[in-house]
């Protein structure tokens, strides 16, 4: 089916922005489903009385093993072929949420949304857009990159208001069973549209003068191709400046906002279906930020790009907890916010692109983004425990705006292209 597509668009539309809309689709429905709890925490909360800090740790689970799992999922893609890879992901997030309607104890959350969705959406969503773009586009994959990314505020936008709407007129096990057949329906798609490479049906890469030649899976285990990875990059100051950004990163969006805000406009007396739609609302803005970046990685230098990013974060962190939480302060925070969520992914991907070669780069990305899931866990759990011990979230945001400041000032410190021995490409 691919093969005939491709045939009737010839002249048209080249087959890689099929493979890329794709692709958005297939990580906006992940990005729905990793934004699922925090439409959950409160309705869980009143349903079965458990603390706010043991439904963030099957929360902060599932967001150390979704960073843990990009390396071996970039080498999986490498060995197994990316449309195999995503199928079985696919079935591992409907088991998850599907099984978490029929949970009774924090320990069967820890398993659904905890193991099992972490690895679900650990095996896509951090790198199958760099493997998708690195594959199938030679011109452009600052921009595509930037609106792959972007998936993750649209799931947002089209998720959150929705699910928070049905948690507001409907038994909470309704809200995971949507997203489970979501994940469902992805499968065919995926089955019948998606080809591992452009060579499979006769085209070059986008952007590319001729087709490159005909790849066969790799032989070698993915477990030790991403473990060799890894001890190539540990070797350079970038890998580690990179992974600590990232890690920052990591924790002042998912963990901190993406987890938690929906619950600190709870304590506020703002109810959820209006705090969903500010999330949402963040999304519209994130799609237009972070496209933006893509564009400006493409022409800028990517270090100074990530110092601006980090310190408006941080800005933006430090200013919600004394925005009184009106409407025009939550407004401002908003937009201010939204633009930068994901805006430092493209200059990420760029800098490990140019530092580590097309071949190693997508599994040394997956490294960095491990960093970055880490840093969520961290503040996914730990703001759930500062809420508990001291019954509000202040220090929670101040201390992740103070970091971000940090991580801006460690972005400029990553040495220039080339101020490191650039490391040798491997056979695919």
């Amino acid at each position: 089916m691919p093969f005939a597509i491709a045939h009737r668009l010839q002249g048209r539309l080249h087959y890689a922005w099929i493979v890329a809309a794709l692709t958005f689709l297939t990580l906006l429905v992940v990005a729905g489903i990793r934004a699922t709890p925090s439409v959950l925490i409160v309705p869980l909360e009143h349903a079965f009385g458990w603390r706010r800090d043991q439904i963030t740790l099957a929360v902060s689970i599932g967001l150390c093993l979704f960073g843990l799992m990009g390396p071996f999922a970039a080498a999986a893609m490498q060995r197994f072929g990316v449309r195999s890879t995503m199928i079985i992901a696919l079935l591992l997030l409907a088991c998850a949420m599907g099984g978490s309607a029929f949970v009774t104890s924090p320990l069967g959350l820890i398993l659904t949304w905890g193991v099992l969705a972490g690895i679900g959406t650990g095996t896509m969503a951090m790198v199958l857009g760099v493997t998708i773009v690195t594959r199938w586009f030679e011109a452009r994959r600052g921009t595509v990159l930037g609106l792959l990314t972007a998936s993750t505020a649209t799931g947002q936008l089209l998720f959150l208001p929705v699910l928070a709407w049905v948690v507001g007129y409907a038994d909470w096990r309704v809200v995971v069973c949507i997203v489970a057949v979501a994940a469902l329906a992805l499968i065919p798609l995926v089955a019948l549209l998606l080809p591992e490479r452009p060579a499979d049906i006769g085209l070059p890469r986008y952007g590319a003068a001729v087709a490159d030649p005909a790849v066969g899976a790799s032989a070698n285990n993915p477990i030790v191709e991403a473990f060799r990875a890894l001890g190539i990059a540990a070797r350079t100051r970038t890998f580690w400046l990179l992974f600590a950004t990232f890690f920052i990163c990591g924790l002042s969006t998912n963990g901190l906002i993406g987890t938690h805000l929906i619950a600190y406009c709870a304590d506020n007396g703002i109810p959820e279906v209006q705090a969903a739609g500010m999330l949402a609302a963040m999304g519209v803005f994130d799609i237009v930020g972070t496209t933006a970046s893509g564009w400006l990685s493409d022409r800028f230098d990517s270090r100074r790009l990530l110092f601006v990013y980090y310190g408006l974060r941080g800005l933006s962190l430090l200013y919600l907890p004394y925005s009184d939480f009106s409407f025009y302060g939550l407004g401002l925070f908003t937009m201010f916010y939204g633009l930068d969520w994901i805006a430092t992914v493209p200059p990420t991907v760029r800098l490990t692109a140019e530092r580590f070669g097309s071949a190693r780069g997508p599994v040394i990305y997956g490294w960095i983004g491990a960093g970055h899931q880490l840093g969520a866990a961290t503040a996914a759990f730990g703001a759930g425990v500062l809420r508990v011990q001291t019954n509000r979230y202040v220090e929670a945001f101040l201390l992740a705006g103070l970091m971000c400041g940090i991580a801006a000032l460690l972005a400029l410190l990553i040495p220039r292209h080339h101020a490191e021995p650039v490391l040798q490409p491997v056979a695919a």
